[in-house]
């Protein structure tokens, strides 16, 4: 899978974020994009190939693969990472808007078109709201999918056509599960950082708003 454009988008809104949301980006860039192609892609690459059951019975072994999991951890973090990244591109195409306008207009109507101001600023704290809201059904998704953040060593499977009770042993569970506890602590920084972004502007455009009014209640 080709992550160029992801990566384009993250460069893209890094332009127009806060201190607060180019962190964000670091993180979601270094720590979850690079992550994911650099290693877990590559552990979980032969998940169904290397899942073993302790019988021959045609079918069994992909019928309990199926029931433990009924969807890729790789699969599912790729669409997470995609829909939390894809907010931001309310901001970039938001932007890209004003500078249209500007040109069709021929006349500076802004300041600087970049600037979180006005319905830019209501565009942004958006984006915050949405990726903070797919950050946490996703950890929930997660959690009910695979009944908590862990790999168990073995399951247990009496699924037809299995003939009885039979056990499967999952590859490699000490080091999925380290890299699955990574991944969540990094999802549950940036649901942190979205936050602590979306309560910083708040807090900056309400105080402005309210000096505003009261030095007009002064003149």
């Amino acid at each position: 899978m080709s992550w160029v454009f992801l990566r384009d988008v993250l460069s893209g809104v890094n332009k127009y974020s806060t201190g607060i949301g180019r962190i964000w980006v670091a993180v979601v860039f270094m720590f979850r994009l690079l992550v994911y192609v650099a290693a877990a892609e590559n552990i979980w690459k032969h998940e169904h190939d290397e899942f073993e059951c302790n019988t021959k019975q045609p079918g069994c072994e992909n019928v309990c693969f199926d029931h433990f999991f009924p969807v890729s951890h790789i699969r599912l973090w790729a669409l997470q990472l995609i829909m939390v990244s894809t907010p931001s591109l309310l901001v970039v195409f938001h932007v890209a808007y004003r500078e249209n306008r500007e040109k069709y207009h021929n006349q500076k109507l802004y300041k600087n078109p970049g600037k979180i101001d006005g319905g830019l600023l209501c565009t942004y704290l958006i984006s915050l709201i949405l990726k903070t809201g797919f950050e946490i059904v996703f950890l929930v998704l997660f959690y009910k999918l695979y009944n908590g953040f862990k790999i168990p060593h073995l399951v247990k499977c009496d699924i037809k056509p299995c003939p009885n009770t039979v056990d499967c042993y999952i590859s490699k569970p000490t080091e999925k599960m380290i890299f699955l506890h990574f991944l969540v602590a990094t999802s549950c920084l940036c649901i942190v950082l979205n936050l602590g972004e979306l309560s910083y502007l708040v807090f900056k455009y309400s105080m402005k708003y309210y000096l505003k009014r009261h030095v007009k209640k002064q003149q």
